[in-house]
């Protein structure tokens, strides 16, 4: 089935309404009676919330409701693999950016004057900035338990011996920064209830994920959430959380009417997952004649104040840590750790770019310590059929890693083009 397809171009069903400007995405939603909502945002880092009183904003003219924490009729939480991040901050701000209440006016800008009306009471607590900080003893907490949400380690070999019979060591030190996706559409969402149902529109990769959310959102039955997936205008990852789906749903539960709720750039920027920062420590070790004898690879990544796709992520850099190399002795530790920064999430690759990073600066310093081309030593060190990877399992065929190598080289080494 659909074996008619391999092998041949297609046009893109989408082309032709994406080239003529004609295609619908979730901002270019109107529906009859729809309100335009805004979120109330923090914008300090860790606080505790003693009050936020909402009278003011519910008494503008045009404002048909304003919701907080206490308005959420079912769980008040959300989250892909750790339901750690409140839809409505109850009492702990844990990063800049938490949405505290929600706006539904006749106008954008009616909302945005709402907002402005709310007073918000908060006492600043400590923070803890860095994966370092966060992992010391007696650092503020950011969740109950532990700041480290997540411990992975792989162990193949002996990697002291490894290292003890080495003619050459490289150790050193990498760290990687925040990435934003940068859509070209940022994050939208319409909803609409029916009746004791509710159906919402939205630029999302994950809409699955998202029904199963706004239903535990709302306290309704699953079957009564239909999710409708718009046109995304990119989403690299950036919208596989959840943004503004269960906001939108919550106020046109509360007012029976329409909502519309889509971020500014500035808001997309704040409220949005990044790309993890890595910080790596790397030592590698190698023969004389360019063979890696092990590598020792501690991996600690900031998930921000949630979870997110953080355990994935690190559960990937760590697999990852040792690169399309076969290593015989392999010793990995990766942490996932809690601050108060910006959460991060999913983004293209998935936490192994960073982890690449590292493993290929280490393959370039290892090649010129030994005299090698970075060609020669990687090429003796490529991942083959019956290659074991750093969790020893055994690839049986399709590693076609050596063959792209020298197709990449011939093109670099084309006279051409040189």
């Amino acid at each position: 089935m659909g074996l008619h397809v391999v092998g041949k171009s297609l046009q893109r069903k989408e082309d032709r309404l994406k080239v003529t400007g004609s295609n619908l995405y979730t901002d270019d939603l109107i529906l009859p009676g729809m309100l335009h909502a805004s979120v109330l945002r923090s914008s300090v880092p860790s606080a505790k919330v003693k009050k936020i009183n909402c009278k003011e904003a519910r008494l503008l003219p045009d404002v048909a409701a304003v919701l907080t924490a206490q308005d959420v009729p079912g769980r008040n939480s959300v989250g892909i693999i750790v339901k750690d991040e409140p839809v409505l901050v109850t009492d702990k701000i844990r990063r800049v950016g938490d949405a505290l209440a929600l706006v539904a006016a006749e106008t954008k800008d009616i909302a945005g004057e709402a907002l402005q009306k709310i007073e918000v009471e908060l006492e600043e607590t400590p923070g803890v900035f860095s994966p370092q900080e966060a992992m010391a003893p007696g650092a503020p907490l950011i969740h109950n338990g532990s700041n480290i949400l997540l411990y992975r380690k792989i162990r193949k070999g002996d990697i002291e011996r490894a290292l003890q019979e080495a003619d050459v060591l490289i150790e050193r030190s990498y760290r990687t920064g925040w990435v934003e996706h940068m859509a070209l559409e940022p994050e939208s969402s319409v909803a609409k209830r029916e009746g004791d149902s509710i159906i919402v529109w939205v630029s999302s990769q994950n809409p699955h994920f998202d029904r199963g959310e706004i239903a535990a959102v709302l306290g309704i039955a699953l079957e009564k959430v239909r999710v409708i997936q718009q046109p995304t205008g990119g989403g690299f990852g950036g919208k596989l959380d959840i943004s503004t789906q269960c906001h939108a749903a919550l106020l046109a539960w509360h007012t029976r009417r329409p909502v519309k709720l889509t971020y500014t750039r500035k808001e997309s920027f704040v409220a949005s997952g990044k790309r993890h920062p890595y910080n790596i420590k790397y030592l590698s070790a190698a023969d004389k004649n360019g063979k890696l004898l092990g590598v020792k690879v501690e991996i600690v990544i900031d998930t921000g104040a949630y979870a997110s796709y953080g355990p994935g992520v690190l559960t990937r850099g760590a697999v990852h840590a040792t690169g399309p190399y076969e290593v015989p002795n392999v010793h990995v530790d990766a942490y996932c750790v809690y601050t108060n920064n910006p959460y991060s999430g999913a983004m293209r690759g998935f936490g192994v770019p960073q982890v690449a990073f590292a493993h290929e600066t280490q393959m370039d310093l290892l090649a010129e310590a030994l005299g090698l081309s970075p060609w020669e030593i990687r090429r003796k060190n490529f991942l083959r059929a019956g290659s074991l990877t750093a969790t020893s399992q055994m690839l049986y065929s399709s590693v076609g890693i050596e063959e792209t190598m020298n197709k990449v080289k011939n093109e670099v080494m084309r006279d051409d083009i040189r």
